[in-house]
């Protein structure tokens, strides 16, 4: 049984005056104990606003959240709010993307720390001081013991991230959610974090969904990904068969977008074309058509649904005319053979 089952999770925003903003529309996947979910895609695809609305921190007023979060049996989204903010910290935990902003900024980072493991393990103040020492130097914090003692305008951009690490991992919760969690971080502490997240996975099975624009973090960490764009996913598969035959031309396009070491010197990255706002509504037709080089007529009069991809084993796709090799991939209303992100022929 999955640890955590998403089906059907729609945010929608409410603004006076104007028309509601859906920034997430019927997401719906499963994370297993010991498992690594990846949440891919440009920033504004919703990634964010699944994870808050997942743990309920988003604002009670200004939105509404439709569909099912279950947690161990348990629907999320109708807990008791008090038997929600026991839950977290304790069984679900957050690493957020910005840490100054998520941080006290009058409280010490000891205090801070401790105050979880306090609220949740039970532990007295001397003992949690000590584990809080203990985590800080598990995500690369030197001299814990004077951090301990500082608060968080003295720390730097990539201490901070870390502390906040420190913090969602402290009860080692059964389920954790990393928006962005390597964003301010050098590479080699990056590393360091990636690894400690991998640990946490393996030796407790906890259960782990990582959200990043990094797609170099997602070859190395997940184990499933989801790639979403305009608030819905548009490709699912395994990390191996994602990087081996990405089939949607939106993930094509961000793979084609990374540098590669053994590519011919000044030879040019090929960028998805335009922004996440050129889009049109997914209830008639296709969100990314706008941006697309493989779009045939059929895209701008239907809404495509997520259902097998034409190659691989459990990878899914939304998609009239995929990205496919030996032109397997000509649209199903017609048009031409499919392309990659620069418009060339496959």
């Amino acid at each position: 049984m999955p640890l955590l089952e998403v089906e059907d999770l729609g945010v929608e925003f409410r603004r006076r005056g104007l028309e509601p903003f859906r920034a997430v529309d019927g997401v719906s996947f499963d994370v297993d104990p010991g498992q690594t979910v990846g949440l891919v895609g440009e920033s504004g695809c919703g990634k964010s606003v699944t994870s808050l609305a997942i743990m309920r921190l988003l604002m009670p007023r200004g939105n509404r959240v439709t569909g099912r979060v279950s947690f161990d049996g348990t629907d999320l989204l109708r807990l008791p709010i008090r038997d929600m903010r026991d839950r977290r910290g304790r069984d679900l935990a957050m690493i957020f993307q910005d840490p100054l902003s998520s941080l006290n900024p009058v409280i010490s980072i000891g205090l801070q720390v401790t105050e979880v493991l306090q609220r949740h393990r039970g532990m007295k103040q001397s003992a949690a001081r000590a584990e809080a020492r203990d985590l800080l130097d598990q995500v690369g914090i030197p001299d814990p013991d004077r951090r301990l003692k500082e608060y968080p305008h003295q720390l730097s951009g990539g201490m901070r991230q870390r502390a906040l690490i420190a913090m969602a991992v402290a009860c080692r919760p059964r389920l954790l959610i990393a928006d962005e969690p390597t964003t301010a971080l050098d590479v080699t502490i990056q590393a360091q974090i990636l690894q400690l997240l991998g640990t946490l996975v393996r030796e407790n099975g906890t259960a782990l969904i990582m959200i990043t624009h990094d797609l170099g973090v997602v070859a190395g960490l997940c184990d499933e990904v989801n790639v979403l764009y305009g608030g819905r996913i548009v490709e699912r598969a395994n990390r191996h068969e994602l990087f081996a035959t990405p089939q949607h031309p939106y993930t094509h396009g961000l793979l084609a977008s990374i540098p590669r070491l053994d590519a011919p010197a000044g030879e040019r990255l090929h960028p998805v074309q335009g922004s996440v706002s050129d889009n049109i509504p997914w209830t008639s037709a296709c969100a990314f058509a706008p941006r697309c080089g493989n779009e045939v007529d059929r895209c701008r009069s239907a809404s495509p649904e997520l259902t097998a991809a034409p190659l691989g084993h459990g990878h899914q796709l939304r998609c009239f005319n995929p990205v496919l090799p030996d032109g397997a991939g000509v649209g199903a209303t017609g048009g031409s053979a499919p392309v990659d992100s620069a418009g060339e022929a496959l």
